[in-house]
């Protein structure tokens, strides 16, 4: 549990009732969501001759964060109802980095498809190939060895470290906590130093493939995976020094951002911002998948449902993936890394120079692909972000006939308006962090 339940609100959030005037029968009835078209919001934003335009005095504004705004964290743009420093509505504007990869996914094959997804949530692109290689496996009707079974979870829950700690690296900087951003980049290249010696890459690595995984862990793994145990946690308990009684840190979360249980649960959102409201749930123990029921972790709930309680949750996450990636190197099984159906799996690479057969499997296989029964399935693991979910439909060839993807960024995104309603810009940097978006997963 993190702890939320006892500590003191500095400063609670603002609502419709502290405001006065047109602008609290304004935000009541037209709630936070900025619902305006490009014309009307730039003939607003130039008052225009319609004195009709000019509400509050002169007071209105609107205002364009982004989409090149260093703490809209990418690509995102938002557009701000302001009434001086107070934002009344906003409405986040996407589709700056639209690269289209779901239809891109129904023109390769199943086994290029990885490559393809995993670019979608570039700080946890382990997740994005998880979730389409089990899609793929159900359609398949085949199952994973239990050692790729295995490796797949210790990998996703390291990976799941170094999402949080780029969470905590870009959190800290956006709240002028300059030293965060320091120190969050030190410990998550220690991840990625990991990632790079059994993946051959430090993101976007197409390892974990439809069948089990690219390649068995590389000798003398269990070392460097022990330095990276001890070198955490300890570094943790830094960040909870530095942050956790800093006055100016907590007075910038405290109260900020709040969203309740039902608000969070009607505008779909998941992962930690759900958890902060104190709905306890969690798909890795709600819903099993991999060998999350052979492992013991608690699932972290907040109390507040506001930005500290999302980054406390995040941080005591961390603590829990560590736990499991440890009970993981203790527990791996021996056996093979990936399903052993020719017609899938292509051969080992040494057969390939001995074997003409094996050369031509090896050719088709990766040229024409393999082809999958007709169906549809739908596979969800729960992503640093929330619920990342993947729909196939096979009309039996070697291609998915549609894709789509559930990407919990988009989700949540949805909270934005209502999250910043009646709080300050400087408000609203926070928030933008504390739901940590990936815009490459929004504009997929």
């Amino acid at each position: 549990m993190t702890d939320t339940t006892d500590r003191e609100t500095t400063r609670p959030v603002a609502t419709p009732e502290e405001s006065t005037g047109d602008a609290r029968v304004r935000r009541r009835d037209d709630g936070a969501v900025l619902r305006m078209s490009e014309a009307d919001a730039s003939v607003m934003a130039g008052g225009g001759d319609d004195p009709a335009n000019d509400v509050d005095g002169g007071q209105r504004m609107i205002l364009n964060m982004g989409p090149a705004h260093p703490s809209t964290h990418g690509v995102l743009r938002l557009m701000l109802e302001l009434e001086g420093e107070t934002v009344l509505r906003s409405k986040p504007v996407i589709g700056y980095l639209h690269t289209g990869m779901e239809k891109t996914g129904e023109g390769l094959t199943y086994l290029q498809g990885p490559t393809n997804v995993t670019r979608m949530d570039y700080a946890a692109p382990l997740f994005c190939e998880l979730v389409y290689s089990m899609a793929v496996e159900s359609l398949l009707g085949i199952d994973v060895p239990p050692r790729a079974t295995w490796i797949r979870m210790l990998m996703c829950e390291l990976n799941r470290v170094s999402s949080h700690l780029l969470f905590q690296a870009t959190n800290g900087m956006d709240l002028g906590a300059v030293s965060m951003m320091i120190f969050g980049w030190r410990e998550r290249e220690e991840v990625l130093r990991f990632f790079e010696m059994v993946t051959g890459l430090r993101m976007n690595h197409n390892y974990i493939r439809p069948g089990g995984v690219a390649a068995d862990l590389p000798d003398g793994w269990e070392v460097d995976l022990v330095r990276l145990l001890e070198i955490i946690p300890p570094r943790l308990d830094e960040y909870e020094v530095l942050l956790n009684n800093q006055p100016i840190f907590r007075d910038r979360l405290q109260g900020v951002g709040v969203i309740n249980t039902a608000e969070a649960l009607a505008l779909s959102a998941t992962g930690p911002i759900l958890r902060a409201t104190g709905y306890d749930w969690d798909l890795r123990r709600d819903e099993p998948y991999l060998a999350y029921d052979q492992v013991a972790f608690d699932v972290v709930v907040g109390a507040h449902g506001d930005a500290y309680d999302r980054y406390a949750i995040r941080l005591q996450e961390i603590r829990e993936s560590l736990k499991i990636v440890e009970q993981a190197m203790e527990l791996m099984p021996g056996g093979d890394y990936r399903n052993q159906d020719k017609k899938v799996t292509p051969p080992p690479r040494a057969r390939i120079n001995q074997s003409m057969e094996a050369l031509i499997h090896h050719f088709k296989i990766f040229t024409e692909g393999f082809h999958v029964p007709p169906g549809e399935a739908y596979a969800a693991v729960e992503s640093p972000r929330g619920e990342l979910g993947c729909y196939l439909v096979s009309d039996g060839g070697p291609n998915p006939y549609r894709m789509h993807i559930r990407a919990p960024s988009f989700a949540n995104l949805q909270t934005l308006p209502h999250l910043m309603e009646g709080g300050f810009i400087a408000d609203a940097v926070a928030v933008i962090s504390s739901v940590d978006p990936i815009m490459g997963e929004v504009d997929r």
